[in-house]
C-alpha cells in the first residue's frame, strides 16, 4: 500500500476519534449537574437501579415522610425504598439495562453521573459513527468533519447526552445499523463487480444487447450474478435494530425501512455492475434470502433484552397467565401467554396515550424544533456562576433539549433541497435514500400519531440523518464552486452555527444563569 493512502486511512480513523473526543468533552464535564432527578429520569433511573437490585424494575413511594422520593434519591437518601411489587413499565428493558451498566460502572445510584454516564457515552461514540457514515457516503474527510462537528455541539445531541433517558440509545443503535448497511452495499458492490469480472471474460459467456434506446449502453451479461444476501455486516445490522426495538418499539419502522432500502440498493449495484434482470433478482433471489436470516435474528435479539423478565417470577404481569386460564393465545405456554398479554397491553398505552402536558409537541413540527421539551427549570439561590454578572437577577438553572436551531433549520431546508439536487441535477443518487432513511423510519411513522402526547426531543433519532441532509448539500456545492469561495462560505456558516451553539450551551447544561439571560433564548414564544 502506498504510503500516502496508508496515512490517509489512519487520518481517516484519527481525526473523527478527535471530533468525538471534544463531543464527549461537551457531554461529561459537569455530567452530574444538576444534582436532581431530570424530567423522566425518575423512570427510567429508579428503574435501572432496582434492576440492579433485584433484576425487574419495581415501584417505588412517591414520598416518604412527606418528602418526594425524587429529592431523597437524588440527594443519595432511601435508595433501597422500593416496593415488593413489580412495576408496569411501558418500554422494554435493553435502555435501561445500559443506564443500569452506567450507574454500576460509575459509583451506583448515590451519584448522577453513573446514571447518566451510558447515555453520554452513546452520544459521543455516534459522533464517531457519524463521521463513518459520511466518509463511506462522501468519501471525503472534510464533508465527515462538518458532520462531526455539527453532531458535537448540537444542543439536543448534548442535553439527551446529559440525562437518563433512553432515546439517546436508540439513535446511536439505530446509527451503528445503519453504518453497518453501508458496510453491506460496500461489500456487495464490490463482489458483483469482481463476479461480473470474472464472468464476462469466461469461455461461453454470453451476452444480452441493452433494452433501451442508447446504442451506446453497455451490454448486460446474460447471469444473474452472485447472491450478495448474507453478509456480516447485514447480520450484525439486524442484531443492532433488535437492540434498538428493545430500547423502545419505535426501532420496529427503522428495521423495515433500513431493510428495504439495503435491498433496493443490491438491486441497484446489481444493474450498474452489468447483469440481467437485476430488479426480479435483487427482491427474490436477495430480498427474501436476507429477510430469512434478518427477521429470526432481528426478533431473536429484541426477545433476548427480556430474558430478566422471563427469570423472575415476580415480573410485572408473569403470572397473568396463571390467573386467566383460558385467556390470550391458548396454545402458549404460559409464560409467553403472559409475554403475549403484556405486549398487548403496551400496545393499547402507546397507541391511545393523550394526557395533557405542557410540553406537547406535534410530531410534523419536530424538525423545525417548535416546541422543544423543558427537562429542567430551577431559580436558585444566591447568585452563582454567570448569575455573579448580574446581581440584582433573580438566578436559574435551565436544560431545556433544543437542538442548534440553526442545524436544524438549516438541515431541514437541505434535506428537501437535497431531494431536488438528486432528482432533477444528478439524475437519482442514490445517497439521497441514505439522508432519507432516517425520516422514513424515525420520523414519518410518527404522522400516525398526530393525537397522542409526544415531545420533540424524541426527534434526537433522526438527528443525523438531519445533518447528512446538510452535508449532502454542502459536498454539492462544493462540487459547484472553486475551493476558496466554498470554503469561506462554509467557514463562515459554521463559525455561526458554532457561536449559537456557545450562546445556548449554559441553559443545555444547568449553568446557573441571570433570569434575562436564559430570556434571550427564547427567540420563539413556543420554547417557554
Amino acid at each position: 500500500m502506498p504510503a500516502f493512502l496508508h496515512a490517509s486511512r489512519i487520518m481517516n480513523w484519527v481525526l473523527p476519534i478527535l471530533m468525538a473526543v471534544f463531543g464527549g468533552l461537551l457531554r461529561f464535564i459537569r455530567l452530574g449537574s444538576p444534582r436532581a432527578v431530570v424530567f423522566d429520569e425518575t423512570y427510567y433511573v429508579k428503574d435501572a437501579w432496582t434492576m440492579i437490585m433485584t433484576g425487574e424494575p419495581r415501584n417505588w413511594p412517591e414520598t416518604i415522610n412527606g418528602v418526594d422520593i425524587d429529592k431523597l434519591f437524588a440527594q443519595g437518601m432511601y435508595l433501597n425504598a422500593w416496593d415488593s411489587s413489580a412495576e408496569y413499565v411501558v418500554h422494554p428493558p435493553f435502555g435501561k439495562w445500559c443506564i443500569a451498566l452506567g450507574m454500576q460502572l460509575f459509583g451506583g445510584a448515590a451519584n448522577p453521573f453513573a446514571w447518566r454516564a451510558a447515555t453520554a457515552v452513546a452520544g459521543t461514540v455516534a459522533i464517531l459513527i457519524l463521521c463513518r457514515v459520511i466518509l463511506r457516503l462522501f468519501h471525503s474527510l472534510p464533508m465527515a468533519m462538518i458532520g462531526g462537528f455539527l453532531m458535537a455541539i448540537d444542543g439536543m445531541g448534548i442535553t439527551l447526552s446529559r440525562t437518563g433517558l433512553l432515546d439517546n440509545f436508540i439513535m446511536v443503535l439505530a446509527l451503528g445499523a445503519f453504518a453497518c448497511m453501508l458496510g453491506h452495499r460496500d461489500w456487495a458492490r464490490g463482489r458483483l463487480h469482481r463476479v461480473y469480472a470474472r464472468e464476462s471474460v469466461q469461455r461461453g459467456a454470453r451476452w444480452l444487447p441493452s433494452s433501451g434506446s442508447d446504442p451506446a449502453a453497455p451490454l448486460r451479461l446474460d447471469s444473474a450474478g452472485p447472491f450478495i444476501a448474507f453478509s456480516w455486516w447485514r447480520l450484525s445490522a439486524a442484531v443492532l435494530l433488535g437492540l434498538t426495538t428493545g430500547v423502545k418499539w419505535s426501532g420496529a419502522y427503522l428495521f423495515a425501512v433500513f431493510c428495504v432500502i439495503s435491498v433496493l440498493w443490491d438491486a441497484w449495484e446489481r444493474h450498474v455492475a452489468g447483469f440481467r434482470s437485476w430488479l426480479v433478482t435483487g427482491l427474490w433471489k436477495d430480498g427474501l434470502l436476507a429477510a430469512a436470516y434478518m427477521v429470526p435474528v432481528y426478533i431473536a435479539t429484541y426477545l433476548a433484552t427480556w430474558i430478566g423478565w422471563f427469570t423472575h417470577p415476580d415480573s410485572y404481569m408473569h403470572d397473568w397467565a396463571e390467573k386467566n386460564p383460558g385467556a390470550g393465545i391458548t396454545w402458549l405456554p404460559q409464560s409467553w401467554r403472559s409475554f403475549v398479554e403484556y405486549h398487548v397491553q403496551m400496545w393499547q398505552f402507546h397507541t391511545t396515550l393523550d394526557a395533557p402536558h405542557d410540553y406537547k409537541a406535534n410530531p410534523l413540527t419536530w424538525p423545525i424544533q417548535w416546541r422543544p421539551t423543558s427537562f429542567y427549570w430551577q431559580e436558585l439561590d444566591g447568585h452563582l456562576g454567570l448569575c455573579s454578572l448580574s446581581p440584582d437577577s433573580k438566578c436559574v438553572a435551565a436544560i431545556t433539549s433544543l437542538g442548534n436551531p440553526l442545524i436544524w433549520w438549516l438541515g431541514s431546508a437541505c434535506v428537501i433541497a437535497g431531494i431536488i439536487i438528486a432528482v432533477a441535477v444528478k439524475r437519482g443518487d442514490w445517497r439521497i435514500w441514505a439522508v432519507l432513511a432516517g425520516f422514513l423510519g424515525g420520523w414519518l411513522p410518527w404522522a400516525q400519531y398526530l393525537n397522542r402526547t409526544t415531545f420533540t426531543f424524541y426527534a434526537i433519532v433522526i438527528l443525523p440523518w438531519i445533518i447528512l441532509g446538510f452535508v449532502y448539500v454542502a459536498d454539492w456545492l462544493r462540487s459547484r464552486l472553486d475551493a476558496f469561495t466554498f470554503w469561506w462560505i462554509m467557514g463562515g456558516v459554521l463559525v455561526i452555527i458554532a457561536l449559537v451553539s456557545v450562546f445556548f450551551y449554559p441553559i443545555w447544561t444547568a449553568i446557573p444563569v441571570p433570569y434575562e439571560f436564559w430570556l434571550s433564548h427564547m427567540w420563539l414564544e413556543s420554547w417557554i
